[in-house]
């Protein structure tokens, strides 16, 4: 398809297509959202969700930059170029952060006394196992990290067992 392109080029009438086809698109997605029903219509929605989502996080550290570049500078001694922003923090930055730390906060409430632990990936932590006469079945997991067993474990036969350790 490439190779024909550059060959014989384009419809003479391709950019007006695909300007008007994109200007069509958002009639397009608004009637979907309108007669979309089911299981069709949570994915429409979620899809957007998540795309509208991404644009307000977009816009908002836009914002953040705007704001960063608009500070005051410290008259009382002169600093060199390179290290204006180092000692000066935006107020946006320090919002954000002091709403960060407090999340934070809200969340130690309820940590385990240990919260420097990672928690671990089923990924990062099994292996999956092929088994049975043509390799079809994947239900069985091998241990891969070093794991902690409590005191009253008991293994089970192999055959049985889900976690071989």
């Amino acid at each position: 398809m490439e190779r024909h392109r550059k060959l014989y080029g384009r419809r003479l009438d391709y950019e007006e297509r695909k300007r008007k086809k994109e200007a069509r698109l958002p009639k397009d997605r608004a009637r979907k959202a309108r007669k979309l029903r089911g299981i069709k219509a949570k994915l429409f929605n979620k899809e957007r969700r998540n795309e509208k989502i991404q644009i307000k996080k977009k816009i908002q550290a836009h914002e953040e930059k705007k704001v960063k570049k608009q500070e005051e500078k410290v008259e009382d001694g002169a600093l060199p170029h390179y290290l204006l922003d180092r000692g000066i923090q935006s107020s946006a930055k320090v919002l954000s952060n002091m709403i960060k730390q407090k999340r934070k906060e809200k969340a130690g409430k309820w940590d385990v006394p240990i919260p420097k632990v990672r928690a671990q990936s089923d990924a990062e932590v099994f292996k999956v196992l092929k088994t049975g006469k043509t390799k079809r079945k994947a239900w069985k997991r091998m241990v891969t990290k070093v794991t902690f067993v409590g005191e009253n474990f008991t293994r089970k036969p192999p055959k049985f067992e889900r976690f071989i350790r």
